[in-house]
């Protein structure tokens, strides 16, 4: 985690800067979920529960942005507002940083441009609903999502409800594997599908308290080790989708994707436009459950994380 001081381009709220200067936990927020993940008014509603459960949790959200040709740590009002109502708000991720910003638009930041951003600024902890991993198929089209690189390359804890199962959960977890980040299940011993609570992949760790977590953190990275850790929280029953009919209504998007020939950046949002449809809404529902699920836990965390530096600075302290 870097702790280099923002330059012209990174622009901190003064809370989100006065909390990284005094220690306080912080989490940061992908802004993607405002400009096009929900219509207006829910997004805007969804982004304040969210923020809302963080400061329950104990921490400062930090959501990012990129706005007027820099990246802004902790939103405004006004500018998430920006973000809710524009006709057109780029989505930013990780490898579009650069010519966003260059262009001096408007854009929402996807996670793995947040966790690269968060990296940046010093935040040790991002929350997420579900995060990006390899895609069915991926062995002809090569179709792997940016976000696994970016756990594999940015430091920090990473919450999430786990991977969409429209995606080829196992071969994600072989790749998370492959690229030595940790990958720990909170109250689960199966890998969460974000609708529903198990994908009946097994998680090689589990561990059910925000101590725990953040003790595995600061142990990895002692060692000396770089990256991530990836915490897969599961959605709660009762806002989960039936696992029957959610695997029915998966099938269905898929075949219809393969009909219509859709592929690449355009695929996700095509099968979760379908999903929407096919549950009557209620995948809304259950993903705004797994948001707020994440958001919570990791304020746990990053209070958490917080704590342990406080602790090991005053021992230093008073050792010397």
């Amino acid at each position: 985690m870097s702790t280099a001081a923002p330059s012209d381009l990174l622009v901190l709220a003064p809370e989100v800067r006065e909390a990284l200067a005094a220690g306080t936990p912080v989490v940061a927020l992908e802004s993607s979920v405002i400009a096009h993940g929900l219509p207006h008014p829910q997004n805007l509603e969804a982004a304040a529960e969210v923020e809302k459960a963080i400061r329950q949790s104990g921490a400062v959200p930090a959501m990012v942005a990129v706005l007027d040709g820099t990246v802004r740590v902790g939103l405004e009002p006004d500018t998430a507002e920006r973000l809710a109502t524009a006709e057109r708000v780029s989505k930013v991720g990780n490898r579009d940083l650069g010519p966003v910003l260059a262009g001096g638009g408007l854009g929402a930041t996807t996670f793995a441009s947040t966790l690269a951003v968060a990296d940046r600024v010093g935040i040790g902890v991002v929350a997420c609903g579900g995060l990006g991993g390899v895609h069915r198929g991926a062995g002809e089209s090569f179709d792997v999502s940016g976000d696994l690189v970016e756990l594999a390359r940015s430091r920090a804890v990473v919450v999430c409800g786990g991977v969409k199962s429209i995606l080829d959960i196992g071969a994600t977890l072989e790749y998370l594997e492959t690229q030595g980040v940790p990958v720990i299940g909170h109250a689960c011993s199966e890998f969460p599908a974000f609708y529903c609570p198990s994908s009946g992949f097994p998680v090689p760790h589990r561990l059910d308290q925000a101590d725990r977590i953040a003790a595995a953190a600061e142990y990895h990275w002692r060692l000396g080790r770089g990256g991530s850790l990836l915490v897969a929280s599961p959605i709660p029953a009762a806002d989960a989708l039936d696992p029957a009919e959610h695997d029915r209504v998966i099938r269905q998007a898929l075949d219809s994707a393969e009909r219509d020939g859709v592929r690449g950046p355009s695929l996700t949002p095509y099968l979760m436009k379908h999903v929407g449809a096919a549950t009557g809404g209620r995948s809304a529902t259950a993903n705004r459950a797994v948001l707020l699920n994440s958001a919570g836990l990791a304020g746990q965390v990053a209070a958490a994380l917080a704590g342990r530096r406080a602790a090991g600075a005053a021992k230093e302290q008073t050792s010397s």
